[in-house]
């Protein structure tokens, strides 16, 4: 008989959850209008109607809420559960880390039939995530200094005056689609690994994003 057994416990608090699902709502609206802002089609019945124009009103708020949220989730990082924390982005930094780090690579390169559980993010996915912010990172400051460009000399203009010197205007235009299509290839993958967690680890992997509670192995008598 096994000496292990499993129980509940509570990993992702609300705010995480509130942050992740804004995201996935902000992502779907941005896509979405983005492709309609990059291939414009006739939607309204005269200009009139300002179709196009309510498509970017509504890609702006959306990117508004997605950086609310995505700067939200850095704080979060620093006054959050153990879950939460910014260590938990560099497992690379640690021999421990490194260590499940490493066989959680192997496991993904079909080299262990072994699932290392982990209560919170495995340290694959983590450092996966700290990448995606980085693109996060560059849709929020090439979508706002392309939008910045309508006024000129004004403070959001000025702020992100140092894209200007990196990027063309249309090197921004390119990094900023690059980047969506970078995020849906994330979306597809990190659908993927959840399902393949939740049913390799039986821990409600899918579930706890909405509840908060996962079940974790615990050796009996601890």
């Amino acid at each position: 008989m096994s000496d292990r057994c499993k129980f509940k416990q509570y990993v992702w608090e609300l705010p995480l959850r509130w942050f992740h699902w804004i995201n996935v709502l902000a992502i779907v609206v941005l896509s979405g209008t983005g492709f309609l802002i990059g291939h414009p089609v006739t939607l309204g019945s005269s200009p009139s109607d300002y179709a196009m124009g309510w498509i970017r009103f509504v890609h702006f708020v959306a990117a508004y809420a997605f950086t609310v949220s995505v700067a939200s989730r850095v704080v979060w990082a620093f006054i959050g559960n153990e879950h939460a924390s910014w260590r938990a982005f560099f497992p690379m930094f640690s021999a421990k880390g490194r260590e499940k780090l490493k066989k959680m690579l192997n496991y993904y390169l079909l080299r262990s039939h072994e699932v290392p559980e982990t209560v919170g993010h495995n340290p694959l996915a983590t450092t996966a995530y700290f990448v995606l912010f980085l693109i996060y990172l560059t849709m929020l400051l090439t979508g706002f200094a392309m939008y910045a460009t309508h006024t000129p000399g004004g403070i959001m203009f000025k702020s992100l005056g140092f894209m200007y010197s990196l990027f063309s205007l249309q090197g921004m235009r390119l990094a900023h689609h690059m980047g969506m299509w970078l995020i849906l290839g994330f979306v597809v993958n990190h659908i993927y690994s959840a399902w393949l967690m939740d049913i390799k680890e039986h821990g409600g992997e899918i579930s706890s994003m909405f509840s908060g509670y996962k079940f974790t192995v615990k050796q009996k008598g601890e």
